[in-house]
C-alpha cells in the first residue's frame, strides 16, 4: 500500500491493450471496475465498452512515457490520446486539499464498515490530520514529485488552479 498510486501499482500493459482495442474498433471491450470502497479493482466485476465515440480516461499516471509490452514496442498510454488535460496546482495546495478531503471522507465514506479506510473514521481531527499528513509525506508527495509533475508538459492543455480550486491560468499547446 505504500506504493499505491505509483506507476507500478497500475496494470499499464492491460490498459494499453484496452485502449488499442477501443481505438481499433473492437466491438466489445472489457474494462475492470475499480472500487474506492475496497481501494482496489473488483476481480469479479467487468464493464463492457461498446464502440464509444468518445473515451475520457482519468488518472494520475496516464501521461507517462513508454512501457514495453509483449506485442507493442515502446507504446505509451498517451499514444492513444487525441487530447490530454493536466490539472496543475502548487504542491502545497494539493497537500492541503488532500488533508481536507481526508477529513471530509472520514465523516462520510470512511464510516462505511466495508471501507478500506474505515479504521480512520473515529479518530479525532488532530490525529486524523496527522495521519493524512504522514500519508501525504510518505506516499503522495514522492509520487507527485517523481512521477506526476514530470508528465505535466506532455499534456495538450494545462489548467493551473489556485488555492481555492479556481482555474487561474490556461496553457494550451499549439495543436
Amino acid at each position: 500500500m505504500n506504493r499505491k498510486g505509483f506507476p507500478e501499482s497500475y496494470d499499464t500493459r492491460k490498459l494499453i491493450h484496452f485502449l488499442a482495442d477501443v481505438k481499433s474498433g473492437v466491438p466489445r471491450v472489457p474494462a475492470p471496475v475499480y472500487s474506492h470502497l475496497s481501494y482496489d479493482v473488483l476481480e469479479d466485476e467487468t464493464r463492457w465498452i461498446t464502440q464509444p465515440d468518445i473515451v475520457i480516461l482519468e488518472g494520475i499516471n496516464v501521461l507517462q512515457g513508454s512501457k514495453r509490452t509483449e506485442n507493442m514496442d515502446e507504446v505509451s498510454v498517451s499514444d492513444f490520446f487525441d487530447f490530454s488535460i493536466y490539472v496543475d496546482a502548487l504542491p502545497e495546495y494539493i497537500r492541503r486539499w488532500y488533508i481536507d478531503r481526508f477529513e471530509t471522507l472520514k465523516k462520510t465514506a470512511f464510516k462505511d464498515q466495508n471501507s478500506y479506510f474505515h479504521r480512520y473514521s473515529h479518530l479525532p481531527e488532530k490525529e486524523s490530520r496527522a495521519i493524512a499528513s504522514q500519508i501525504w509525506e510518505d506516499i503522495n508527495q514522492p509520487n507527485l514529485e517523481k512521477n506526476i509533475l514530470t508528465t505535466r508538459n506532455r499534456a495538450s492543455l494545462i489548467l493551473r488552479k489556485g488555492p481555492d480550486h479556481f482555474v487561474e491560468q490556461i496553457l494550451l499547446r499549439k495543436l
